[in-house]
């Protein structure tokens, strides 16, 4: 068909599939043609309006000529009812029809913009559940001022559609459904913790060791300036020393020129620079979590070293010889060191909020453990702490001094991870520099351990001493002191402590905490979608947590559900970021991270769950967290 028309010339339309059925338009003249007067006539229909006048046109019809309307009406028309249509986990498919308008659930009124009649309704038939509004009634957040609508709309309305969903909502959690690809990295990740063995002297099993070391998806390496290899997560020194090599000139090229390396990426492999004075830190990483995150765990990193060595002496060793090799004077703590490593790589919710988790008793149980320790307590005494299942129970300290957090989790990490400590039996005296507190000097700290599940005998043995089980099994008393021959003072405060918490029943309400574990999320909220949630209190440093158990149990779940709050948390922090609610939903979960001055709230639920869920049981967690405040955390603490 031409491209132009000319005003004389006859249109042509081809349809494109057949060219045989083609329309031929003519002008006026050729109007009553031959064939059309052999057709038979149409019936004739009332006049019941005439048609306005149009005007005189070579190509249209006369002006005086009208048409009467038809008296049947159209014989399809649009429906005025919304259709939704859903797939179901079974294969079943359902069509349903939505109302005009969204009631109001929950006795929560509607704003003026949501009151039906005063706002179109959207045509995907979902709109009143995936767009539902969170209300909380907790203090904290009336406190603020300003609770704007998370998810907009009422909160419990529901389609027709979804009320069936729900049936199988509960069926399906956060990555029951996703199927590992052929190369996801997590498939491997039991392995990600398997020793790689030294290379052999003649350097013949060398290629399959670098194979190994090349398949772990996280690494952590400390080199000095000079290129010196001090500590890797993986391979000996052999077998990494090439590497490190090249990573000591990259970053050596860029300080030349004035311009600090922090990161680049190779591949699906993120490399993150972490300078300390004369040491730097490396992390490797292909498990998605953010510069920031990696920066603090390398951070944690050099608080490690600076615990052994303090700032002045590692300071003091290279500024003699640049080209020291800190190894030998690091001999020892490589157990810490790994198995802090390690905790970063499986997902530490501890590093990753910068806050500690206590353990939930009632706050007159916990004052009462409180005054226990400040009636025992002795003059060399700076802080005392009660650790059960690497929560916190009770801390004293002096009024003017606080502990910092970085300092608590490099305690925990010394005590209940790395294991060193827990093989020396009941009670060790340990020297240890808290960075936090003061990076310059050594503090002395008495440990000694019990066990929530020993059975007291009548035998001669001090009360509550240590036998072997699992962390979450494991309580703790530690005594700090400034004085390195306090120990038997400390001691003896610590029989003294634990004698009276025998006698006052203190004791087995702590174990009785131990034994019963964190809460499930129903166990909170009964009925709820969620699976699990983080709630940190910004202003104590805390957070709170559900149990992991059933749906986080295994390896590589928990850390899928590590990764997926990593991923919120940097969503929420990135710079100049002023996200107040991000709703996340991809094919294997949905979730939700809330951020406000009094906390930050992040959870977790499985794919089919609907936004009106999520939001409500957002809020329902706000609530009980406000209620239980003074239980989940410690609020003060006491001072002397």
């Amino acid at each position: 068909m031409d491209d132009e028309v000319g005003d004389s010339q006859p249109s042509e339309i081809n349809s494109g599939k057949d060219e045989q059925s083609s329309v031929r338009v003519h002008d006026a003249k050729d109007h009553h043609s031959a064939d059309d007067e052999n057709r038979p006539p149409l019936p004739p229909r009332p006049v019941t309006a005439q048609l306005s006048p149009q005007p005189s046109s070579p190509q249209g019809p006369p002006e005086n000529v009208s048409r009467p309307r038809l008296q049947s009406k159209p014989t399809t028309a649009l429906s005025s009812v919304d259709i939704q249509t859903l797939s179901f986990p079974d294969g079943t498919r359902g069509t349903f029809s939505t109302s005009d308008h969204l009631s109001s659930a929950g006795g929560l009124p509607l704003t003026p913009a949501l009151k039906p009649g005063k706002r179109k309704t959207s045509r995907n038939g979902s709109e009143g559940d995936d767009s539902a509004s969170i209300v909380s009634h907790a203090p904290t957040l009336r406190a603020n001022g300003d609770l704007e609508s998370l998810l907009a709309e009422s909160l419990n309305a529901q389609s027709p559609a979804w009320k069936l969903l729900n049936s199988y909502t509960e069926s399906v959690n956060p990555f029951e459904t996703i199927e590992f690809e052929q190369n996801h990295g997590l498939l491997s990740f039991e392995q990600e913790f398997d020793e790689i063995a030294d290379v052999d002297s003649n350097g013949g099993n060398e290629e399959e060791l670098l194979i190994q070391w090349k398949s772990k998806l996280k690494h952590y390496l400390i080199l000095s300036s000079a290129g010196k290899p001090i500590w890797s997560r993986h391979g000996d020194q052999n077998l990494i020393n090439g590497y490190v090599g090249i990573i000591q000139t990259i970053i050596s090229f860029f300080e030349g020129a004035k311009d600090p390396l922090k990161g680049f990426t190779a591949g699906d492999a993120r490399f993150v620079i972490s300078t300390n004075g004369p040491l730097y830190f490396v992390a490797i990483s292909r498990l998605g979590e953010s510069d920031a995150q990696l920066h603090a765990q390398l951070e944690a990193l050099y608080m490690q070293i600076l615990s052994t060595l303090t700032l002045p002496t590692l300071t003091h060793l290279f500024t003699n010889r640049p080209s020291t090799d800190l190894r030998r004077p690091l001999q020892g703590t490589e157990p810490l060191l790994a198995s802090l490593a390690d905790t970063f790589t499986k997902g530490s919710v501890p590093a990753l909020l910068s806050a500690l988790e206590c353990l939930k008793i009632r706050k007159s149980q916990r004052q009462v453990i409180n005054n226990t320790l400040l009636k025992s307590r002795t003059d060399k005494l700076l802080y005392g702490l009660i650790v059960a299942g690497g929560r916190l129970v009770s801390v004293i300290r002096p009024k003017r001094h606080s502990l910092h957090p970085s300092d608590l989790s490099l305690i925990f990490n010394m005590l209940f991870e790395a294991g060193g400590v827990k093989a020396g039996g009941g009670e060790n005296w340990i020297p240890l520099c808290l960075p936090g507190f003061n990076n310059t000097g050594y503090l002395y700290m008495y440990v000694s351990f019990l066990n929530a599940y020993e059975e007291r005998d009548g035998s001669d043995a001090r009360p509550g001493t240590w036998s072997s089980n699992g962390r979450d099994e494991e309580v703790a008393i530690l005594l700090i002191s400034a004085g390195k021959e306090s120990f038997f003072e400390l001691k003896q405060m610590r029989d003294d402590v634990v004698a009276q918490l025998e006698t006052n029943g203190s004791m087995e309400i702590i174990k009785s905490a131990v034994r019963k574990g964190r809460p499930s999320t129903t166990d909170i909220v009964p009925g709820t979608q969620l699976r699990h949630f983080l709630y940190k209190s910004r202003a104590n440093v805390q957070f709170a947590m559900p149990s992991f158990s059933p749906h986080f149990s295994t390896l590589i779940s928990r850390r899928r559900l590590l990764s997926l709050y990593h991923n919120l948390h940097a969503s929420a922090h990135t710079k100049h970021s002023h996200l107040k609610v991000l709703h996340c939903v991809s094919r294997d979960s949905i979730s939700l991270a809330w951020m406000t001055p009094v906390f930050e709230f992040y959870c977790i639920a499985g794919p089919n769950a609907s936004r009106a869920a999520l939001a409500q049981s957002a809020s329902q967690i706000i609530q009980w967290v406000k209620r239980e405040e003074e239980r989940i955390f410690i609020i003060g603490g006491a001072v002397f």
